[in-house]
């Protein structure tokens, strides 16, 4: 059974908190993007080498709303604290299909 896109999207969130990269890698499809003010439609491969080993930034991370547009949209919006200062909210659009995640979009928000 496929888990929800919503399900997929707060797994991954989790799996990134705790570092799980074989628990997280699989969620991800093979054409997987991301995209991101700092990087434009990079790969898995890239993803999960620059991306995924960030958590040592961040002192706390807090999913605050996942919620569906449609049957594979998903809108994550998230607060977290920068282990060098700052409290911040971004929102990514991200894209599940067939319990993949096939892409993801990061919109940077502003200091809290």
């Amino acid at each position: 059974m496929t888990k929800s896109p919503t399900a997929v999207v707060e797994a991954s969130f989790q799996h990134y908190r705790s570092q799980d990269r074989d628990a997280a890698f699989p969620l991800y499809a093979d054409d997987f993007t991301f995209t991101s003010p700092q990087d434009d439609h990079i790969d898995k491969a890239a993803f999960f080498e620059r991306c995924f080993p960030t958590t040592d930034q961040f002192k706390e991370q807090q999913l605050l709303h996942v919620t569906p547009a449609d049957e594979e949209l998903v809108f994550a919006y998230y607060e977290y604290e920068l282990v060098a200062g700052g409290r911040y909210r971004n929102v990514e659009a991200i894209t599940v299909r067939d319990g993949l995640i096939q892409e993801v979009q990061v919109f940077f928000g502003g200091k809290v």
